[in-house]
């Protein structure tokens, strides 16, 4: 029965390619039925949501399998939910189309469409496989009772992948807005650096219920403060008027740890590759107090409270704010002028992306008048792009500075390091990238330079859950790339 059923569908779908022209991407039809297998898969199989799945089955739906053989809509929704999804926190996979493989055909009786033929490569990857599985597949959807329901789906040709997984529903931007709702993310920026360049500055969602989000959507971007801190303090050192390796107390001690001899050690190198040996912040500490944790030069350990003992350090020697350091030294000469460490009401109101939290629940703003060194830059996709680009170009510093910024300091993880103000990714091959990330309540932000290669990408949300985006966001424009990073984030 099963043979028959095969030579049945496999006649069934020549037959219809043959019969009926491709529909170009344009088409509403082939907009429609992209539409629902992203449903079904980004939604229904990718989050393991049986009930989604269901709902876009047809009741009389064949599954053929080249491994598996054949299944009915009862079968397929018992394998999936007692395989795949019956521990999805071990073992997640997720499904994407490869870029371009789509092609969709009509169908067609007396003239009026009743189905659809979608043909395509998809990809499966999970958390414990560093290579995706490739297959290709051919689906006939049909419009049941004016609903479009999958009626039969081959899937065969399974092999290893080799090449760059790139999901095609990011084609679309209607597709990226509905896939903003199904996270319950508000508001996305996404920056592309292609040749050294920025070449695409995107954001889609709302800032508020019927309002859509402009261009220059302002984000708070939270520990993003700390590359541009960074390149402030880089740019001293490379006109000579600051020094990595002296130390900060010839100029600032915190009263906090005055009276702690390890205070004498700090030095710029330190605080620029975390290991101060201060905590994150010192209100984690008993009686908000500022501490040594272990002997500065030492070791790795993230901290905001080390940025802020440098910014104190700068402004005393220089007489001047790190915000208007930054805007002599960054800001004006990259034509910068959406970034600042400090809350502008009259210039962000209209257009800040406020934060949520993983409910949808608005967070009330962090309108700082004071700057911190680490922690609530405010700045649009345009402006940290450019910035991005001038970071890539090695346009701000001198040679001799911008080795030692992108050179390992410290070793974080496997294949993770971090240099002066940068986290450093080894991709092998003598290639690596240059990231830094941000998050906080309300926001979640990632970027990623790939020297080698002049390419970059900047991911600004405003959700506690932004983070959800970042995998398939990273595949589909840095390819093989973005999965190696994912590789090496995912390793402990």
């Amino acid at each position: 029965m099963a043979k028959k059923i095969q030579l049945v569908c496999m006649f069934f779908l020549l037959f219809s390619k043959v019969a009926c022209a491709q529909l170009n991407s344009s088409d509403l039809l082939y907009k429609t039925i992209l539409e629902k297998d992203s449903l079904l898969f980004s939604v229904g199989f990718n989050n393991c949501d049986i009930t989604q799945f269901e709902n876009l089955l047809s009741d009389k739906l064949i599954f053929l399998h080249d491994k598996n053989g054949v299944s009915n809509k009862q079968q397929f929704l018992k394998d999936l939910e007692n395989g795949l999804c019956k521990n999805p926190g071990v073992r997640q996979v997720k499904r994407i189309l490869e870029k371009g493989s789509t092609k969709i055909y009509p169908l067609y009786k007396d003239g009026i469409i009743y189905g659809a033929v979608q043909d395509g490569t998809h990809l499966f990857y999970d958390n414990t496989e560093n290579t995706p599985g490739v297959a290709k597949f051919s689906n006939i959807w049909e419009l049941e009772n004016g609903k479009w329901k999958l009626a039969i789906s081959l899937s065969y040709d399974h092999q290893s992948y080799s090449g760059d997984i790139m999901p095609s529903s990011f084609d679309n931007d209607t597709e990226i807005e509905n896939w903003l709702k199904r996270n319950n993310i508000k508001t996305l920026g996404l920056g592309i650096i292609e040749g050294g360049k920025l070449k695409q500055v995107k954001v889609y969602g709302e800032l508020k219920e019927r309002t859509a989000a402009p261009y220059n959507t302002v984000f708070n971007v939270a520990s993003l403060a700390k590359t541009i801190t960074a390149m402030v303090t880089l740019k001293l050192v490379s006109l000579g008027k600051w020094k990595l390796d002296e130390p900060i107390f010839h100029y600032w001690t915190d009263p906090d740890v005055k009276n702690d001899p390890r205070h004498k050690k700090l030095t710029t190198r330190m605080v620029l590759s975390h290991q101060t040996g201060f905590p994150n912040w010192r209100y984690l500490n008993t009686e908000n107090k500022l501490s040594f944790e272990f002997e500065p030069g030492t070791k790795y350990q993230y901290s905001g409270e080390g940025f802020e003992y440098l910014r104190k350090a700068i402004e005393i020697k220089f007489k001047k704010s790190l915000e208007q350091l930054a805007k002599e030294l960054v800001f004006e000469r990259l034509d910068i002028n959406d970034t600042s460490y400090l809350w502008n009401d009259e210039n962000y109101s209209s257009r800040f992306a406020s934060g949520h939290d993983a409910t949808g629940k608005l967070y009330s703003n962090a309108k700082n008048q004071t700057v911190n060194a680490a922690d609530d830059l405010h700045t649009t996709i345009a402006d940290y792009g450019t910035f991005l680009v001038s970071i890539l170009n090695g346009e701000s510093l001198n040679k001799e500075v911008y080795q030692e910024m992108i050179k390992p300091q410290v070793k974080t993880k496997k294949n993770k390091y971090f240099g002066l103000g940068l986290e450093l990714y080894d991709l092998g091959n003598s290639e690596y990238a240059i990231s830094h990330g941000g998050s906080d309540n309300g926001t979640q932000c990632l970027t990623f330079l790939l020297p080698k290669t002049n390419q970059g990408i900047l991911i600004f949300t405003n959700s506690d859950v932004g983070y959800k985006l970042y995998n398939e966001l990273l595949v589909h424009y840095l390819g093989e790339k973005g999965k190696k990073l994912i590789d090496i984030e995912n390793n402990e």
